[in-house]
């Protein structure tokens, strides 16, 4: 059965979740959320995510939502090495999952929503805030680039989720005009995930 992704094709979380999906070859159905409908806020749409944010998604009657759980969810599925089972090697997945988490995620969706998504909504950025973010993530891509230096991936040496994750703010920023990926090892670690056919394929559109 193809599997329902509930979002918008345009949505960062929307396409981190097509990626994944890409990645381990499961076929999705996806089923455009129209905000300015305010479907995202419809009883029906808060039974499946109370929290009203996209995407969600619909494994033959089995809901999950938040994309980084849906992203482990379809590589445990899979039995993808994208979610490293191994002891060690799951623990320094999960240390590098932690890293974008904490250290990017924030930063880099601060980023976006002052220079992008604001702006798609006719809204005016705040372009103090966004420099604030900058400001940060540029420190925090410098253990970044110290990591990279000792290995492939954030995780050792074979791609994980935890490099994927950051595709879809790292490319939103890209996109803006930002060069976050400019020193040696985060160039060349940036160049190989976002080549990634898998990215390629939904990078604009889920």
């Amino acid at each position: 059965m193809v599997l329902t992704l509930v979002g918008h094709p345009l949505s960062t979380c929307t396409r981190r979740v097509a990626l994944v999906a890409k990645e381990v070859g499961i076929p999705y159905e996806i089923v455009p959320v129209d905000f300015a409908k305010g479907e995202h806020k419809s009883p029906e749409f808060l039974a499946k995510q109370p929290f009203g944010q996209v995407p969600y998604i619909d494994d033959d009657g089995f809901t999950l939502f938040e994309s980084r759980a849906i992203g482990r969810y379809l590589a445990a599925k899979t039995k993808s090495p994208l979610l490293p089972t191994e002891l060690h090697a799951n623990a320094k997945f999960e240390t590098a999952a932690s890293i974008e988490y904490s250290n990017f995620d924030h930063y880099a969706g601060g980023i976006a929503v002052e220079k992008v998504f604001k702006k798609m909504h006719g809204l005016e950025g705040d372009s103090a805030r966004a420099e604030e973010h900058w400001q940060t993530l540029q420190n925090k891509l410098k253990a970044y680039e110290q990591i990279l230096g000792t290995q492939k991936y954030l995780a050792g040496d074979e791609v994980t989720l935890a490099d994927l994750f950051h595709l879809p703010y790292g490319y939103t920023i890209v996109q803006a005009g930002y060069k976050p990926f400019e020193t040696p090892n985060l160039k060349r670690w940036w160049n190989d995930i976002s080549n990634r056919p898998s990215w390629q394929a939904v990078k604009d559109s889920a």
